[in-house]
């Protein structure tokens, strides 16, 4: 008879009783029902959006897909599609999601039987002067064993579902997580690449400004000449010269720096990157709004700060679990035999079957210390969750706010370099007559430099500042793009 068919004749009470047990495995849970923490919520934000921007409907005030082409910039598009393939960084959080999923796997695992086959042959010799009454039997004795044990813990009061659940909720806010640090190096791209262009933009100010402030110099040399202007005048013109040949040098610091980063953001060494000038000209675009309690669904940071407040939700069944006795069943069976021959037999058989019913009588309060600390963490988490959705909405209202004001101070340094630039030309002209000093001029180029260039620096900050919007409202993304747990627990 083949061992095959021999496993058949088995006594079926074990294998009932296994059966019977099983279908108990779904009593009870122990442990709090999950409800997302409350958090506050405005109706509305407190600060008004730029002048010309409006609040868009909740199914209108998205911002879809690839955010940064609301910018226009095809180079800026092409740098941005490298960050979620090639950045470290994101390539390091999109790793740990893997290891989050394997978790779950592995916690899954714990619900099904363990089976383990540990087969053996071994040799002995029993010494013929073991006993002194009489001698023992001499010769090798073989026995060959293969053993099959099963062994399984019933899930009585749902611990391992609750760990499942957990390790779950974890791994949706490892993917968050990653979602979050795209957005986060996106964004810190975009935001290097608008300050390397305004770093272009002060450059071409300066360039323009150093052969302007040449001409000039030229000028009170040809008056020095003609016993015009004083040496003074001279010295003057060339020590605003050389003063804006030095900041035009200085800024090539700042641009190489920025550039470099660009160059780490996308995955590449510095060497292999080059962004072409280009001074910015056009205001940030208008960014659409949605009420603020659409804030919740469309951050990956509050989703995954929400997933962990489920997770340590969970804890708290796990710890109060462990106050009830654990189930487990066991069996085992395999063949046995002195010969090789007749080895996987039948009548080689052996076998046991099982439960065993383990509770814990005395443990000096560990457990009850352990429900307390896994209570004590998820009121932790749930404040950690509350802080993000407030900070969220700061950083909303804040990035608002410098876009309003920016605009205005933008309008108003238009009206500043147009003033000045009109001073500059009377003073010229006053100059050129004999009828004022240089010391009048260089003043008056002076306050036309420092408004063209506070005008760049307003710009700048303004399109960083859109920048910084779009991060806050969560980019595109929103709650519908979180794995569900049928995705979480899916192979690679």
């Amino acid at each position: 008879m083949s061992l095959t068919k021999a496993w058949g004749r088995f006594p079926a009470c074990p294998i009932f009783l296994l059966a019977a047990l099983a279908l108990f495995t779904s009593a009870c849970t122990v442990g709090p029902k999950y409800q997302q923490p409350a958090a506050p919520v405005p109706t509305a934000f407190k600060e008004a959006p730029p002048e010309g921007w409006k609040e868009a409907q909740p199914a209108d005030g998205v911002i879809r897909g690839k955010w940064w082409e609301v910018y226009n910039d095809a180079a800026l598009n092409a740098l941005e599609e490298q960050v979620a393939i090639s950045n470290q960084n994101v390539l390091a959080a999109e790793a740990n999601y893997r290891v989050a999923k394997a978790a779950v796997r592995v916690a899954r695992s714990a619900l099904f039987p363990g089976v383990t086959a540990a087969p053996s042959i071994t040799a002995s010799q029993t010494s013929t002067r073991a006993s002194t009454a009489h001698f023992a039997p001499s010769g090798v004795n073989t026995n060959y064993l293969l053993p099959l044990d099963a062994s399984w813990q019933v899930d009585l009061w749902g611990s391992i579902h609750r760990t499942v659940a957990a390790n779950t909720a974890l791994a949706q806010a490892t993917e968050a997580d990653l979602e979050n640090a795209r957005l986060l190096y996106q964004s810190e791209l975009a935001m290097d690449y608008f300050q390397l262009h305004g770093t272009d933009g002060q450059r071409d100010l300066l360039d323009q400004t150093v052969k302007s402030y040449r001409d000039y110099l030229n000028l009170t040399r040809y008056r020095f000449e003609g016993g015009i202007a004083t040496e003074s005048d001279v010295a003057q013109a060339e020590a605003q010269l050389y003063g804006a040949e030095s900041s035009l040098t200085d800024l090539g610091v700042q641009r190489t720096q920025l550039e470099h980063a660009v160059a780490v953001l996308i995955g590449k060494p510095p060497a292999e990157i080059k962004v072409e000038p280009a001074s910015l000209s056009l205001p940030p675009p208008a960014i659409p709004l949605a009420v603020p309690s659409a804030l919740l669904e469309r951050r990956p940071d509050i989703a995954s700060a929400e997933r962990r407040v489920a997770a340590a939700n969970e804890q708290i069944g796990i710890a109060k679990a462990a106050f009830f006795p654990t189930l487990t069943l066991g069996l085992t069976a395999g063949v046995q035999s002195a010969s090789f021959i007749n080895w996987l037999t039948w009548p080689s058989r052996f076998w046991s079957a099982g439960p065993q019913l383990a509770q814990v009588l005395f443990d000096a309060g560990r457990r009850r210390g352990e429900v307390q600390s896994a209570q004590a963490q998820y009121d932790a988490i749930a404040a950690n969750y509350r802080q993000t959705v407030l900070t969220a909405f700061q950083q909303v209202e804040d990035n608002l706010a410098a876009l309003r004001i920016l605009q205005e101070e933008s309008a108003q340094l238009d009206r500043a370099t147009t003033a000045a630039e009109r001073s500059l030309k009377v003073s010229t002209a006053q100059y050129t007559a004999g009828t004022a000093t240089y010391l009048q001029v260089i003043d008056a180029q002076a306050t036309v430099l420092q408004d063209r260039r506070s005008a760049i620096d307003v710009l700048t900050r303004r399109m960083t500042a859109s920048v910084l919007l779009i991060e806050a409202l969560g980019g595109g993304w929103d709650n519908s793009k979180l794995p569900s747990a049928t995705d979480v627990r899916s192979s690679p």
